[in-house]
C-alpha cells in the first residue's frame, strides 16, 4: 500500500487535536511512515516540570518503535497556536529522526500558508551524528 504525503499530514493534523499543551498553547502532531507502510502518530505532551515534556516527533517515533517499526520512510509534522502554522522539528527531534532514517528520508512540513514543503533529513540536519 502506497501512503502519500497528504495522508501523513492528515494523520498529524488529527493527532494534533489531542496534544497536551496547557503552557505554550502550541499544539503539534506528527506522523511517521515506517518500512512496512504503517502510519504511527504522536503529539506533544507538555509537563509543568519543564523540560520533561515530549515533542510530537518523539512521541510518533516511540509509537513506531513500540509497534515494531525499524525505519522511518517519511515523517510529517504540523503545529501552531490554534490554527496550523509553519512548524519545523527542533534540533533534538531532527537527531531522533536521523536515528531511524537515512539522509534522503522525506520530512513533510507545512509552510506559513499551509502548503506542504518537503525536505530531506540531510537538508534539516547536515553533518548529522550517526553511527553506522
Amino acid at each position: 500500500m502506497k501512503v502519500d504525503d497528504e495522508a501523513l499530514i492528515e494523520a498529524a493534523k488529527e493527532v494534533r487535536t489531542r496534544a497536551h499543551a496547557p503552557y505554550s498553547h502550541y499544539f503539534v502532531g506528527s506522523a511517521v511512515l515506517d518500512e512496512k507502510g504503517r502510519i504511527w502518530s504522536g503529539c506533544n505532551v507538555e509537563n509543568a516540570a519543564y523540560p520533561e515534556g515530549i515533542c510530537a516527533e518523539t512521541s510518533a517515533i516511540a509509537a513506531m518503535v513500540a509497534g515494531g517499526g525499524k525505519r522511518i520512510v517519511a515523517i510529517a509534522a504540523v503545529g501552531g497556536h490554534g490554527t496550523v502554522a509553519a512548524c519545523t522539528p527542533c534540533g533534538g527531534c531532527r537527531q531522533r529522526i536521523r536515528e531511524f532514517a537515512d539522509r534522503t528520508t522525506r520530512v513533510v512540513l507545512l509552510d506559513e500558508h499551509g502548503k506542504p514543503r518537503r525536505y530531506t533529513v540531510e537538508e534539516l540536519l547536515p553533518a548529522s551524528f550517526h553511527l553506522p
